[in-house]
């Protein structure tokens, strides 16, 4: 049952577009607006926004110009993964599609991803291309799973070398042609649609990530119960890369993120050498940047991020809270 059909019979949308928004209020009201406007009659679709506790007055701009969004208003920032977890609970659709606030839409891409995950059911995850300004892929949808080969690349300094090379940067998936149908090892949450059933199986996102590497977490989860990410190029997005967090400290963040990853899926002693790699990759990159000369890092400080590695080598804290299940996703929409 898809589209119109699905609604007629259920009450409900075909999707959830669930945007958390941390002090993005130009962006957002930006984002809804061309969001709304790229929504076609063939599929139904509600949005949630949930409101990391924004201090610019987000939240009541939303509910002033958007009274139609379901606007999910927290006293804290709980980071990503969590916030899609609450606004998963408030909805109702059969998908969820997990949409960054720095983003625009180019043509329907709501209505593109859910036709084809529909025709490619089984599949579990889906996501499209998300563009540069001028149009050109930014390389963002979807990432290679992490391995040691990869962790030693950025050690190794090889990856920063050699940019763009896949052999040097598999996570990155440079040669990956994202204008063609492929399955992938793993979707970035900055569009990433999942069927609701998966998501309740899954229990939503790891609430332990505050940020980064929790889609990654989720696509191997997901993939270790059969699910195949799919992506399709016809669902397309313009992304406003790191336009929706701060700089400040936001490499910290990432490396944090991956260790967290590491610390969950890999073995002990595995994942101690790999965040060893990790923290010589950072030395390494603090070493040519002060002694040397060299940066070719983009501004990254990377001797702050070297000072700091005792916080975000041990990954972010365990978090005990409410996750969404299938019986808890069921109750939302009956």
């Amino acid at each position: 049952m898809t589209g119109q059909h699905w609604q007629a019979a259920t009450g409900r949308p075909d999707v959830s577009i669930i945007i958390v928004s941390y002090n993005t209020n130009e962006l957002i009201r930006r984002c809804l607006t061309e969001l709304y406007a790229s929504l076609t009659p063939q599929v139904t679709a509600e949005v949630v926004v949930v409101d990391n506790a924004s201090s610019d007055g987000s939240a009541d701009a939303i509910a002033a110009h958007f009274p139609q969004v379901r606007l999910v208003r927290l006293t804290t920032n709980v980071g990503f993964g969590r916030g899609v977890n609450r606004g998963a609970m408030v909805s109702s659709g059969r998908y969820l599609l997990c949409l960054n606030p720095d983003t625009l839409p180019v043509g329907h891409p709501v209505t593109e991803l859910v036709t084809f995950a529909d025709q490619h059911p089984g599949h579990g995850l889906y996501t499209g291309r998300t563009l540069h300004p001028d149009g050109t892929d930014d390389n963002y949808s979807c990432w290679g799973m992490p391995s040691l080969w990869s962790v030693f690349g950025f050690a190794s300094g090889l990856s920063t070398v050699f940019r763009g090379r896949a052999w040097a940067d598999p996570e990155g998936l440079p040669d990956y042609d994202r204008r063609s149908v492929r399955e992938v090892p793993a979707l970035s949450g900055c569009v990433l649609l999942i069927e609701r059933e998966l998501f309740g199986r899954l229990g939503g996102f790891d609430p332990q990530y505050f940020l980064y590497s929790e889609d990654i977490d989720l696509s191997a989860r997901a993939r270790a119960l059969g699910a195949r990410p799919l992506l399709t190029p016809t669902a397309q997005v313009v992304h406003l890369v790191g336009a929706s967090s701060s700089s400040e400290g936001q490499r910290i963040r990432l490396l944090r993120g991956k260790a967290t990853y590491l610390r969950r899926h890999w073995s002990p002693s595995r994942a101690r050498i790999a965040v060893g790699m990790l923290a010589a990759g950072v030395g390494l990159r603090a070493i040519g940047k002060t002694i040397l000369g060299r940066d070719r890092s983009r501004g990254v400080d990377w001797v702050g991020v070297w000072r700091a590695r005792g916080d975000w080598a041990a990954g972010y804290p365990p978090v005990d809270e409410e996750r969404p299940t299938t019986e808890r996703l069921q109750q939302t929409t009956g």
